[in-house]
């Protein structure tokens, strides 16, 4: 235990014994002493001044590699995802999400446990009232046992905030509050882009399930009926070969894809916290032998409006609270200092004193104490300065943090802005040759029934317009998700 100086004064009226030197308690006196201590203790904080960092980022996103929509000038407002998402089922899938997910509810208890720590740092400010009532039994001044009844409040240890320390631990429970609402916040935009991706997933993934199935009947009806001119001498080995190897395949995809789909509804059961209603699913496209039924992946998502200027990624939530636990480790350096200055505490107490039980309720009872007391450290073997060593290099770490944290949303828009520039361009080169693949599996057919072409030329057309169609699910669902992403690196 340190070493300490204690400076005390005090002033206590004698028992009944010496009646003559019991004033009675001045209320204009107490109260203007109150007043005083209070005034005394609403000091400035010794923690340094607050400067938000330079951000280790350009100024803007590269211009050139940017959506064609992206403006010099930051939007208004970040994008609600309710603006987001223009598919009332898709919205009331997000809203059973953020109603029963589980790391959402986490989240918000965080943000009230940070409330009740808040409340603990402004309540150690304050001076606790306590009521008081004790017997005691004493040699008085003469040496003759006298019995001593007390009866009213105290203040034990009320610390006078001279140094700020108590005010800079109010500052960092206060940040840490702010921190922990952005995390929820950051949280909340996570879910809400996780769950649009579990979904648009799914949805692709059955889309491919459907364009597979519709391979797979259409293939074991080559196969059967290569089989047939194969036993009747019409086809050869390499005919029959290929169709059997092409079904297979089919086969093999068919139930990758099924495991694929159940996986994807498992996923999203765990994102909104329960087995997902069946009119809050994507409608699963039937099977169709017609190639003219190519599975399609609807747009349920309005444009994102972008801007160059990096600044926008400052009201992203995970930067707030990056910068809000950057607020609160500053502050803790202040409390840290306060500590190697005097502690100055109050005690106080008013009440009612008498010698007899009876007469403790009656007039002229009334007596009261005050003492203050400094306390200063003088040997500690180094315990402060290692404190306020740890309060600045956990600044610095949380520093670092920040950056990090700009450096990493940076990235994630600008990958982000320049997919949305090359995806569109990419879908629409592939819907181009989708449609041309269609003709040519068209044509080959007919000139195939017409005997103008082989089985084998017939078998690569089909295979290739289901690569390109596979190809064009893929492409849609890898630009929607793109989107999302745009969405949450803006910050919502």
């Amino acid at each position: 235990q340190p070493w300490g100086v204690a400076l005390m004064s005090s002033t206590m009226q004698p028992d009944r014994s010496a009646a003559a030197a019991r004033r009675p308690l001045s209320a204009v006196a107490l109260g203007t002493a109150v007043l005083l201590t209070a005034l005394l203790g609403a000091c400035s904080s010794l923690a340094p001044t607050y400067q938000r960092p330079a951000a280790p980022v350009p100024a803007q996103f590269d211009a050139a590699a940017s959506a064609p929509a992206a403006s010099a000038s930051a939007p208004a407002a970040p994008l609600a995802w309710t603006d987001l998402v223009r598919d009332e089922r898709l919205r009331r899938l997000v809203q059973a999400a953020l109603t029963a997910n589980r790391d959402l509810r986490v989240a918000a208890l965080n943000v009230q446990r940070a409330q009740a720590q808040l409340g603990l740092a402004q309540a150690d400010r304050w001076p606790t009232v306590n009521g008081v009532a004790s017997a005691a039994r004493a040699p008085n001044s003469q040496g003759k046992q006298t019995n001593t009844f007390q009866l009213g409040v105290q203040v034990s240890g009320w610390e006078l905030d001279f140094f700020g320390r108590l005010q800079s631990l109010d500052d960092a429970a206060r940040a840490s509050l702010l921190a922990t609402e952005a995390g929820r916040r950051s949280a909340e935009l996570a879910l809400v882009a996780s769950v649009l991706t579990a979904e648009r997933t799914l949805a692709a993934d059955q889309a491919l399930l459907a364009l597979a199935e519709r391979t797979a009947i259409s293939r074991a009806d080559t196969l059967r009926l290569t089989q047939l001119r194969f036993d009747r001498g019409a086809a050869s080995q390499l005919e029959r070969s290929s169709a059997q190897s092409l079904t297979s395949q089919a086969d093999a995809t068919l139930s990758q894809l099924r495991r694929q789909v159940a996986q994807d509804r498992n996923a999203l059961a765990l994102l909104i916290g329960q087995a997902p209603a069946a009119d809050l699913l994507p409608t699963a496209q039937p099977a169709s032998a017609e190639a003219a039924a190519v599975p399609t992946l609807t747009d349920p998502f309005a444009p994102v409006p972008a801007a160059l200027e990096s600044s926008v990624l400052l009201r992203r939530p995970d930067i707030v609270q990056a910068e809000q636990q950057l607020i609160a480790a500053n502050a803790n350096i202040g409390a840290a200092r306060a500590a190697f200055f005097p502690r100055i505490s109050l005690t106080t107490s008013a009440g009612l004193v008498s010698n007899e039980l009876s007469n403790l309720l009656q007039a002229g009872n009334l007596a009261w104490t005050l003492s203050s007391q400094a306390l200063l450290t003088l040997f500690d073997h180094g315990r402060n300065q290692a404190n306020l060593e740890v309060a600045q290099v956990n600044r610095d770490i949380a520093v670092a943090q920040y950056e990090k944290a700009l450096q990493s949303a940076f990235r994630d828009t600008a990958d982000a802005l320049a997919g949305q520039a090359t995806w569109q361009d990419q879908l629409a080169a592939l819907q181009r040759q989708r449609d041309a693949t269609r003709d040519i599996h068209r044509l080959t057919r007919l000139r195939h029934e017409q005997g103008a072409a082989s089985e084998l030329e017939r078998l690569d057309a089909e295979r290739s317009l289901f690569n390109t169609e596979q190809a064009l699910v893929q492409a849609t669902l890898a630009e929607q998700l793109n989107r999302v992403g745009l969405w949450k690196a803006l910050g919502g």
